[in-house]
């Protein structure tokens, strides 16, 4: 096993492991145009992904036109509906990011997934993609119970509960992600190329990095910080 300064590192999923943003934005269009609307481009969705399904649904139908309360459970219904039959026809992984989790398997370092996305989702598109046997835990938007997702420590602290304890990180594109770090007491990293809802340098991250071959140099650094 190489020294490394971190026993465990957990990462988001969308707009970090993944690039779901064309998954996402067909779902959203799905049930944008059941409801009459414009659809939205890849990159107008990109901006409204991280909170978690009813807030990207919320946010798209508020860009073009509103919604009713007592109409939106029928909207999200069909954006889910369809985005469970359509997980992964347009999602790949990040380059460089299949090269880093095995430069971190060669360390000994264990690997979670921790999303706002529902478990049973996540769980199903890893699957689809051949990546679910790569992590050590998954962890869901509605892993924990209402209220206890991202940027609520909870997740986090179960991450490290699970993988049994030691020195932790966190990899993540929103502020979710990197309050939920520093929230645990542990360091956040964030991505530059994810679905950012605000400019990265903005988020308060311990480390920023534009592509994955950077994320162990990052995490070596952070290390031997005092």
């Amino acid at each position: 096993m190489i020294d490394f300064p971190f026993d465990i590192l957990g990462f988001d999923l969308d707009g970090t492991l993944l690039d779901t943003s064309g998954d996402l934005t067909a779902a959203v269009n799905h049930a944008l145009a059941f409801a009459g609307r414009p659809v939205l481009q890849v990159e107008q969705v990109k901006t409204m992904i991280g909170g978690g399904a009813k807030h990207m649904l919320m946010q798209g139908l508020e860009a073009t036109g509103g919604c009713r309360p007592a109409e939106f459970d029928g909207f999200y219904k069909r954006m889910l509906g369809y985005y469970e039959a359509h997980l992964s026809v347009h999602t790949t992984p990040y380059p460089g990011m299949i090269d880093t989790l095995d430069q971190l398997d060669a360390m000994g370092v264990k690997v979670a997934v921790v999303t706002n996305k529902f478990e049973s989702f996540a769980r199903a598109l890893l699957t689809e993609l051949k990546l679910l046997d790569r992590f050590a835990t998954l962890i869901g938007g509605d892993t924990m119970g209402k209220g206890l997702a991202k940027p609520n420590r909870a997740p986090i602290d179960e991450m490290i509960r699970r993988l049994g304890g030691g020195r932790a990180a966190f990899v993540g594109d929103s502020i979710y992600d990197i309050m939920a770090a520093h929230n645990a007491g542990i360091p956040g990293i964030a991505v530059s190329f994810g679905f950012l809802l605000q400019p990265v340098g903005e988020l308060g991250a311990d480390a920023i990095i534009d592509d994955y071959a950077e994320l162990i140099p990052a995490l070596k650094r952070l290390g031997e910080a005092p």
